[in-house]
């Protein structure tokens, strides 16, 4: 449990950095996002989830 509050607490503070430091620049990227085209998303999401997936288990192995 220790570890998931922890982990849920850093996404946090990584997700705040941006809206933090640029909240102008961060809301022009968030509406290129909605306008950016459905493959481009997909395949964005799927390299986020492979390198997280990746730094997982070169943590624990």
């Amino acid at each position: 449990m220790e570890l998931l509050l922890t982990v849920v607490g850093l996404l946090l503070v990584i997700e705040g950095i941006p809206w933090f430091l640029s909240p102008r620049r961060f809301k022009a990227l968030l509406l290129s996002v909605v306008e950016a085209d459905d493959f481009f998303l997909r395949f964005g999401g799927f390299v986020a989830m492979f390198l997280g997936l990746l730094l997982v288990y070169l943590a624990h192995f």
